[in-house]
């Protein structure tokens, strides 16, 4: 057998009490790396279990089920889709970027949620107010917006992505109004819009003291100077951009599995951790072919650095749905939708005898014989992941 695949958590455990006894780190940072370190080990418990079929014994330990950990969003991210495959609408949907320049991205991470908040409710209005624009396409449309603070380096950089119906509901609610075929929304609208609004809810937060600023960036305190910084801003381009539509519903679901619960880094892109540090893959988005595909070597207190950088406020969602999609309309929208479209919802569908059966799989299944697997012992945990973790010389 081969030597096991290295990850975010091997990481940690290998460097992370040294780096954290000589840096200061936020309290919410000291709980991921503790989460991640402890993940689906001894020190969270688990269950003994017992194959009905072959009779093989195996342990499973617990996962962490931070939504900062690599190993747990998997499953999460699967739930998440299970739960959104009955609103998907019969139609094209797109896929929209918004991203903020370079000096606010350097701001906002001192000021994470005023501004990764603002670049939410932005975002969205700007889709909202062209979509319902008549000389774009005069309709009210949903969006679900996701929020990613990192690039394919790790560096900051926050955008979110977008996940939108191609079309809306007239004014009135009495029609589906589609969009052109292949065509949302005018990309060069959308970011003229996006900057103008996002830089008058900027100098308003500045206004109402929301922002903090620290080091090179303290002066920007002073209004006169924060006046200053802004102007640049206004004549800059900003990045948005529309992808072309999805080939149907199901590759929404496909596309969205990538992008709902992913983190700053997978596993799957550690390549290994030795004297030079961290190796990992990289995409790098200035090239082109195959030389956009790179390998990156960091010390690993720069690594776990980066890695931290992108863990968000505690309560922060980084999902969040807009329009005909808000969580208290949604379920109405899309019966009316429904509708006005002549399609069945899903939960209408009678249940073919097959997708019944599956929806009583076992929860644990033996990887040798494919039999249910019972639990026979419960492990009790022996730490808590809320708790940072220990710093040398502590009792």
């Amino acid at each position: 057998m081969g030597q096991p695949a290295l990850e975010v958590a091997d990481i940690f455990r290998a460097h992370g009490p040294a780096w954290r006894a000589r840096t200061a780190l936020s309290a919410g940072q000291l709980k991921v790396m503790s989460a991640i370190e402890q993940c689906r080990s001894a020190a969270l418990g688990g269950h003994v279990l017992r194959c009905e079929g072959c009779g093989e014994v195996e342990i499973a330990y617990n996962s962490c089920r931070n939504r900062h950990c690599p190993k747990c969003q998997g499953n999460a991210a699967r739930r998440w889709l299970a739960a959104r495959e009955a609103d998907l609408l019969p139609v094209q949907y797109y896929h929209v970027v918004f991203t903020l320049p370079a000096p606010i991205s350097r701001i906002a991470y001192t000021n994470k949620a005023v501004l990764y908040a603002l670049l939410f409710d932005v975002a969205a209005e700007t889709l909202r107010r062209i979509a319902a624009d008549p000389k774009h396409l005069g309709a009210q449309i949903g969006a679900t917006l996701v929020l990613h603070t990192w690039g394919s380096a790790l560096t900051h950089h926050p955008h979110v992505h977008g996940i939108v119906p191609g079309g809306g509901l007239s004014p009135d609610g009495a029609r589906w109004v589609a969009c052109r075929p292949g065509f949302f929304l005018p990309v060069r609208v959308l970011s003229r819009l996006f900057r103008r609004r996002f830089l008058e809810e900027l100098g308003k937060a500045h206004r109402n003291g929301q922002l903090r600023f620290f080091g090179d960036e303290a002066g920007l305190a002073d209004p006169a100077a924060f006046a200053a910084w802004m102007k640049p801003l206004r004549q800059c381009e900003w990045v948005v951009y529309a992808k072309r539509p999805f080939a149907g519903p199901a590759a929404v679901l496909a596309y969205l599995s990538r992008y709902t619960h992913r983190v700053a880094i997978s596993n799957r892109r550690l390549i290994a951790l030795d004297e030079r540090g961290v190796t990992f893959r990289w995409k790098d988005y200035r090239a082109t072919g195959r030389t956009r595909h790179k390998t990156m070597t960091l010390e690993s207190d720069e690594f776990m650095r980066r890695f931290l950088l992108h863990v968000l406020p505690g309560g922060f969602h980084r999902i969040r749905h807009y329009g005909l999609l808000a969580n208290a309309v949604r379920r109405e929208n899309l019966a009316k939708l429904r509708e006005l479209l002549r399609v069945v919802p899903n939960s209408e569908t009678p249940a073919k005898p097959e997708t019944q059966a599956r929806q009583v799989q076992p929860t644990f299944v033996c990887r040798c014989c494919g039999a249910a697997m019972v639990v026979v012992e419960i492990l009790p945990r022996s730490a808590s992941i809320r708790a940072p973790p220990p710093r040398p010389g502590c009792p």
